[in-house]
C-alpha cells in the first residue's frame, strides 16, 4: 500500500514527485511503478488549478489562513513567472522540469492561470515538465539507493 503514499506524496505542493519518488525508493517500489504513480499524483492537481481556480478563487481569499496561503502561492509564482513570459510554453515546461523548490507542477499551473495561458495546451506542457523532473529524480533517488546498497 505504499504507492498510495506516494500517490498523495506526489499531489502535495511542497513535496511533489521530488519528494514523492525518493519515498518510494526507500520503501522499495521498483522504479517503473514509483514513476507512474508519481507523475500521476503531480499531474492530478494540475486540471483543478488551471479550470477550477478561477471559480473558487474568491472563496478561498475568504477563509483566512487559506487566503493567506493562498497569496503566499501567488506571490511565489508572480516572481518566477519570467520563463515563461519570455520563452512561452516551452518555458512552462523547462520550469516545470527543474527539479528545484517552488518550481514544479503547482507553481507552473499557477503561472499558467496568471498569465491567462490556453489551460489545455498548459497541460500538456506541464505534463512534459512534470515526465522530465520525474526522470532527472528517478535517476538521482535511485542512482543513490544503488550506491548505497551495492
Amino acid at each position: 500500500m505504499e504507492w498510495i503514499d506516494v500517490l498523495v506524496i506526489s499531489m502535495l505542493p511542497i513535496s511533489e514527485l521530488r519528494g514523492a519518488i525518493p519515498y518510494a525508493a526507500i520503501k522499495g517500489l521498483p522504479p517503473a511503478e514509483a514513476y507512474i504513480i508519481s507523475v500521476i499524483g503531480n499531474f492530478l492537481p494540475v486540471p483543478f488549478i488551471l479550470f477550477v481556480l478561477h471559480r473558487v478563487e474568491g472563496l478561498i481569499r475568504k477563509i483566512p489562513l487559506i487566503g493567506r496561503l493562498y497569496e503566499y502561492a501567488l506571490s511565489l509564482a508572480e516572481k518566477r513567472r519570467g520563463a515563461v513570459e519570455r520563452y512561452g510554453y516551452p518555458g512552462l515546461t523547462l520550469f516545470v522540469a527543474i527539479p528545484l523548490p517552488v518550481t514544479g507542477a503547482w507553481t507552473g499551473s499557477l503561472i499558467a492561470f496568471l498569465l491567462g495561458l490556453n489551460g489545455r495546451k498548459a497541460m500538456l506542457f506541464i505534463l512534459l515538465g512534470i515526465m522530465v523532473a520525474g526522470v532527472i529524480v528517478l535517476s538521482t533517488a535511485y542512482g543513490i539507493k544503488f550506491i548505497i546498497f551495492s
